[in-house]
Protein backbone atom coordinates (compact mmCIF):
# COMPACT_ATOMS: atom_id res chain seq x y z
CA UNK A 1 0.00 0.00 0.00
CA UNK A 2 1.25 3.58 -0.66
CA UNK A 3 3.20 5.02 2.25
CA UNK A 4 4.15 1.63 3.69
CA UNK A 5 2.84 -0.52 6.49
CA UNK A 6 3.15 2.15 9.19
CA UNK A 7 1.11 4.63 7.14
CA UNK A 8 -1.58 2.01 6.53
CA UNK A 9 -1.82 1.29 10.25
CA UNK A 10 -2.02 5.02 11.01
CA UNK A 11 -4.88 5.45 8.52
CA UNK A 12 -6.78 2.50 9.99
CA UNK A 13 -6.24 3.68 13.57
CA UNK A 14 -7.47 7.17 12.75
CA UNK A 15 -10.49 5.87 10.87
CA UNK A 16 -11.37 3.49 13.71
CA UNK A 17 -11.49 6.36 16.19
CA UNK A 18 -14.06 8.10 13.98
CA UNK A 19 -16.01 4.89 13.35
CA UNK A 20 -16.14 3.94 17.04
CA UNK A 21 -17.42 7.38 17.98
CA UNK A 22 -20.19 7.10 15.39
CA UNK A 23 -21.27 3.67 16.61
CA UNK A 24 -21.30 4.77 20.27
CA UNK A 25 -23.31 7.86 19.35
CA UNK A 26 -25.89 5.78 17.48
CA UNK A 27 -26.28 3.31 20.36
CA UNK A 28 -26.53 6.09 22.93
CA UNK A 29 -29.27 7.71 20.89
CA UNK A 30 -31.35 4.55 21.22
CA UNK A 31 -31.74 3.93 17.52
CA UNK A 32 -33.31 0.53 17.94
CA UNK A 33 -36.21 0.33 15.50
CA UNK A 34 -36.77 0.64 11.78
CA UNK A 35 -39.24 3.44 12.42
CA UNK A 36 -36.62 5.43 14.31
CA UNK A 37 -34.15 4.80 11.49
CA UNK A 38 -36.58 6.26 8.98
CA UNK A 39 -36.92 9.30 11.20
CA UNK A 40 -33.22 9.95 10.72
CA UNK A 41 -33.60 9.99 6.96
CA UNK A 42 -33.06 6.35 6.02
CA UNK A 43 -35.02 5.58 2.86
CA UNK A 44 -36.22 2.14 1.80
CA UNK A 45 -36.59 1.29 -1.87
CA UNK A 46 -37.95 -1.88 -3.44
CA UNK A 47 -35.46 -2.72 -6.20
CA UNK A 48 -37.49 -5.61 -7.60
CA UNK A 49 -38.68 -9.07 -6.70
CA UNK A 50 -37.02 -12.44 -6.43
CA UNK A 51 -37.84 -15.47 -8.54
CA UNK A 52 -40.61 -16.38 -6.09
CA UNK A 53 -41.90 -12.83 -5.77
CA UNK A 54 -40.29 -11.68 -2.54
CA UNK A 55 -39.21 -8.03 -2.42
CA UNK A 56 -35.53 -7.17 -2.65
CA UNK A 57 -35.01 -3.96 -0.74
CA UNK A 58 -32.26 -1.35 -0.57
CA UNK A 59 -31.90 1.10 2.30
CA UNK A 60 -30.12 4.41 1.85
CA UNK A 61 -28.72 5.91 5.04
CA UNK A 62 -26.06 8.35 6.16
CA UNK A 63 -24.92 11.45 4.30
CA UNK A 64 -25.62 11.69 0.54
CA UNK A 65 -22.56 13.92 0.15
CA UNK A 66 -20.24 11.29 1.66
CA UNK A 67 -18.29 8.48 0.04
CA UNK A 68 -20.72 6.04 -1.52
CA UNK A 69 -20.51 2.51 -0.09
CA UNK A 70 -22.75 -0.42 -1.01
CA UNK A 71 -23.16 -3.30 1.44
CA UNK A 72 -24.85 -6.61 0.58
CA UNK A 73 -25.66 -8.67 3.65
CA UNK A 74 -26.56 -11.98 2.00
CA UNK A 75 -26.28 -13.50 -1.48
CA UNK A 76 -26.19 -17.20 -0.50
CA UNK A 77 -29.25 -18.28 1.48
CA UNK A 78 -27.18 -20.37 3.88
CA UNK A 79 -24.65 -17.58 4.56
CA UNK A 80 -26.74 -14.77 6.00
CA UNK A 81 -24.97 -13.63 9.18
CA UNK A 82 -24.23 -10.41 7.30
CA UNK A 83 -27.91 -9.45 7.45
CA UNK A 84 -27.39 -8.47 11.09
CA UNK A 85 -24.53 -6.18 10.06
CA UNK A 86 -26.66 -4.66 7.32
CA UNK A 87 -29.52 -3.98 9.74
CA UNK A 88 -27.15 -2.36 12.21
CA UNK A 89 -25.72 -0.11 9.50
CA UNK A 90 -29.21 1.19 8.77
CA UNK A 91 -29.25 2.73 12.26
CA UNK A 92 -25.87 4.47 12.17
CA UNK A 93 -25.47 8.14 11.39
CA UNK A 94 -22.18 8.75 9.59
CA UNK A 95 -20.62 10.93 6.94
CA UNK A 96 -20.92 8.18 4.34
CA UNK A 97 -23.52 7.59 1.64
CA UNK A 98 -24.56 4.09 2.65
CA UNK A 99 -26.61 1.88 0.36
CA UNK A 100 -27.56 -1.37 2.04
CA UNK A 101 -29.15 -4.49 0.53
CA UNK A 102 -29.79 -6.73 3.54
CA UNK A 103 -30.73 -9.81 1.51
CA UNK A 104 -30.31 -10.31 -2.24
CA UNK A 105 -31.52 -13.92 -2.03
CA UNK A 106 -34.70 -13.98 0.08
CA UNK A 107 -35.91 -17.21 -1.56
CA UNK A 108 -32.74 -19.06 -0.60
CA UNK A 109 -32.91 -17.62 2.90
CA UNK A 110 -36.46 -18.86 3.43
CA UNK A 111 -35.73 -22.28 1.93
CA UNK A 112 -32.37 -22.68 3.64
CA UNK A 113 -30.53 -23.17 0.35
CA UNK A 114 -27.37 -21.61 -1.03
CA UNK A 115 -29.06 -21.11 -4.39
CA UNK A 116 -32.00 -18.93 -5.41
CA UNK A 117 -35.49 -20.20 -6.21
CA UNK A 118 -34.32 -21.68 -9.54
CA UNK A 119 -31.38 -23.56 -8.09
CA UNK A 120 -28.74 -21.07 -9.29
CA UNK A 121 -25.71 -19.91 -7.30
CA UNK A 122 -26.16 -16.15 -7.62
CA UNK A 123 -22.46 -15.55 -7.03
CA UNK A 124 -21.57 -17.60 -10.10
CA UNK A 125 -24.10 -15.94 -12.41
CA UNK A 126 -22.15 -12.75 -13.28
CA UNK A 127 -20.58 -12.30 -16.68
CA UNK A 128 -16.89 -11.84 -15.83
CA UNK A 129 -15.25 -15.23 -16.24
CA UNK A 130 -18.65 -16.98 -16.34
CA UNK A 131 -18.43 -20.67 -17.12
CA UNK A 132 -21.46 -22.80 -17.88
CA UNK A 133 -22.08 -26.37 -16.85
CA UNK A 134 -23.88 -28.43 -14.28
CA UNK A 135 -27.52 -28.60 -13.36
CA UNK A 136 -29.89 -26.62 -11.12
CA UNK A 137 -29.22 -27.18 -7.42
CA UNK A 138 -25.62 -28.22 -8.00
CA UNK A 139 -23.63 -26.34 -5.35
CA UNK A 140 -22.03 -23.87 -7.75
CA UNK A 141 -24.48 -24.05 -10.65
CA UNK A 142 -23.91 -20.77 -12.58
CA UNK A 143 -27.22 -20.72 -14.42
CA UNK A 144 -27.91 -21.19 -18.15
CA UNK A 145 -26.22 -17.88 -19.06
CA UNK A 146 -24.75 -14.81 -17.34
CA UNK A 147 -27.34 -12.68 -15.56
CA UNK A 148 -30.06 -15.24 -16.20
CA UNK A 149 -31.42 -14.59 -12.71
CA UNK A 150 -33.59 -11.71 -11.54
CA UNK A 151 -31.56 -11.22 -8.41
CA UNK A 152 -28.22 -10.80 -10.18
CA UNK A 153 -29.75 -8.41 -12.70
CA UNK A 154 -31.17 -6.34 -9.84
CA UNK A 155 -27.75 -6.14 -8.18
CA UNK A 156 -25.95 -5.37 -11.44
CA UNK A 157 -28.38 -2.59 -12.30
CA UNK A 158 -28.05 -1.08 -8.84
CA UNK A 159 -24.23 -1.08 -9.04
CA UNK A 160 -24.27 0.51 -12.49
CA UNK A 161 -26.70 3.15 -11.27
CA UNK A 162 -24.84 3.97 -8.05
CA UNK A 163 -21.23 3.37 -9.12
CA UNK A 164 -20.27 2.94 -5.45
CA UNK A 165 -16.73 3.72 -4.43
CA UNK A 166 -16.71 0.42 -2.54
CA UNK A 167 -19.00 -2.61 -2.52
CA UNK A 168 -18.78 -5.07 0.38
CA UNK A 169 -20.28 -8.55 -0.01
CA UNK A 170 -20.83 -10.60 3.14
CA UNK A 171 -20.42 -14.37 2.95
CA UNK A 172 -19.54 -17.21 5.33
CA UNK A 173 -17.77 -19.25 6.78
CA UNK A 174 -14.05 -18.65 6.15
CA UNK A 175 -13.51 -15.81 8.67
CA UNK A 176 -11.34 -13.61 6.43
CA UNK A 177 -11.40 -10.71 3.99
CA UNK A 178 -10.88 -11.72 0.35
CA UNK A 179 -9.73 -9.00 -2.06
CA UNK A 180 -7.60 -8.79 -5.17
CA UNK A 181 -6.42 -6.32 -7.81
CA UNK A 182 -7.82 -2.78 -7.47
CA UNK A 183 -9.71 -3.81 -4.33
CA UNK A 184 -6.62 -4.92 -2.42
CA UNK A 185 -6.04 -1.63 -0.59
CA UNK A 186 -9.65 -1.40 0.56
CA UNK A 187 -9.65 -5.05 1.60
CA UNK A 188 -6.51 -4.60 3.70
CA UNK A 189 -7.96 -1.57 5.47
CA UNK A 190 -11.14 -3.48 6.27
CA UNK A 191 -9.27 -6.57 7.45
CA UNK A 192 -7.12 -4.55 9.85
CA UNK A 193 -10.10 -2.61 11.15
CA UNK A 194 -12.07 -5.82 11.76
CA UNK A 195 -9.10 -7.82 13.08
CA UNK A 196 -9.54 -10.42 10.32
CA UNK A 197 -7.08 -12.30 8.14
CA UNK A 198 -6.49 -10.77 4.71
CA UNK A 199 -6.73 -13.28 1.85
CA UNK A 200 -5.12 -11.96 -1.33
CA UNK A 201 -6.27 -14.30 -4.10
CA UNK A 202 -7.82 -13.84 -7.53
CA UNK A 203 -11.59 -13.64 -7.75
CA UNK A 204 -13.54 -16.76 -8.65
CA UNK A 205 -15.19 -17.06 -12.07
CA UNK A 206 -18.61 -15.49 -12.47
CA UNK A 207 -18.62 -13.69 -9.13
CA UNK A 208 -19.95 -10.25 -8.28
CA UNK A 209 -16.54 -9.00 -7.16
CA UNK A 210 -14.93 -10.24 -10.37
CA UNK A 211 -17.53 -8.37 -12.42
CA UNK A 212 -17.33 -5.01 -10.62
CA UNK A 213 -13.53 -4.96 -10.51
CA UNK A 214 -13.45 -5.45 -14.29
CA UNK A 215 -16.39 -3.24 -15.31
CA UNK A 216 -15.91 -0.35 -12.87
CA UNK A 217 -12.12 -0.22 -12.47
CA UNK A 218 -12.11 3.02 -10.46
CA UNK A 219 -14.07 1.26 -7.70
CA UNK A 220 -13.44 -1.58 -5.27
CA UNK A 221 -15.48 -4.69 -4.58
CA UNK A 222 -14.44 -7.37 -2.11
CA UNK A 223 -15.75 -10.20 0.06
CA UNK A 224 -15.97 -10.37 3.82
CA UNK A 225 -16.20 -14.02 4.86
CA UNK A 226 -17.74 -14.00 8.33
CA UNK A 227 -17.27 -16.92 10.73
CA UNK A 228 -19.79 -19.75 10.87
CA UNK A 229 -23.03 -19.31 12.76
CA UNK A 230 -24.74 -16.17 13.93
CA UNK A 231 -22.89 -13.08 15.13
CA UNK A 232 -22.90 -11.76 18.68
CA UNK A 233 -23.74 -8.07 19.18
CA UNK A 234 -20.04 -7.41 19.75
CA UNK A 235 -19.14 -9.10 16.46
CA UNK A 236 -21.80 -7.07 14.64
CA UNK A 237 -20.35 -3.91 16.15
CA UNK A 238 -16.86 -4.86 14.96
CA UNK A 239 -18.07 -5.23 11.38
CA UNK A 240 -20.02 -1.95 11.53
CA UNK A 241 -16.91 -0.14 12.75
CA UNK A 242 -14.86 -1.72 9.96
CA UNK A 243 -17.31 -0.51 7.31
CA UNK A 244 -17.22 3.01 8.72
CA UNK A 245 -13.44 2.92 9.12
CA UNK A 246 -13.05 2.01 5.45
CA UNK A 247 -15.43 4.79 4.43
CA UNK A 248 -13.47 7.29 6.52
CA UNK A 249 -10.02 6.21 5.29
CA UNK A 250 -8.23 8.06 2.52
CA UNK A 251 -7.43 5.64 -0.32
Amino acid sequence: MPGGESEARRVVASALVVASALVVFALAAGLGSAAEGRGLGAVRLVLGRSQEGRPIVAVRAGDPSGRRVLVVGCIHGTECAGVAVARALERVRARVDLWIVPDLNPDGYVAGTRQNGRGVDLNANWSSGWRGGGRPWDTYYPGPRPFSERETRIARNLILRLRPRVTIWFHQHMDLVWAFGPSSAAGRIYARAAGMRFYHRRWLDGTATNWQNHHLPATASFTVELPAGGLTPAQVGTQVRAVLALAAARQ
